[in-house]
């Protein structure tokens, strides 16, 4: 099975209690589920992790750029601003997709720049977590 990374920024692990009206009641190990679920039956061997620092989440880009391993990534807060995230971003040697649980676009101005997305393969957002499965499968389907 193909390796996939699924890589969580800041607030991701509080899914559930944070916020539910904008991210909805389902947890972070719902989450984590729904990937590895979605994952199996794409053929895909999904490691979900979530982490609120940018330096781990910066290692964990490298990482897959290092071992040409495809990402789903949820960079959170760091969307909107983390220079260190995109340039990470930008060393990527297999398809990443951006995506969110809700639509950025359609919240706070701060959140309507992605200062990633332009180095990701695409953006996946506001389907709530199944934003995350249609990310799997469009890595599922570049068969990179």
């Amino acid at each position: 099975m193909r390796p996939v990374l699924v890589l969580n920024g800041p607030n991701l692990g509080r899914l559930g209690s944070r916020e539910p009206d904008v991210y909805g009641a389902q947890t972070f190990d719902d989450l984590s589920a729904l990937c590895r679920e979605t994952g199996r039956e794409l053929g895909l061997s999904v490691e979900v992790r979530q982490t609120d620092d940018e330096a781990e989440l910066v290692g964990w880009i490298h990482e897959a750029a290092d071992s040409r391993t495809p990402v789903v990534l949820n960079p959170a807060a760091f969307t909107h601003y983390s220079y260190a995230l995109r340039d990470a971003i930008a060393q990527r040697t297999a398809p990443l997709v951006e995506v969110h649980l809700s639509n950025p676009s359609a919240r706070e101005e701060f959140r309507h720049t992605s200062v990633v997305a332009a180095v990701a393969t695409g953006t996946i957002a506001g389907f709530g977590m199944r934003s995350y499965e249609l990310a799997l499968r469009a890595i599922a389907d570049t068969g990179e």
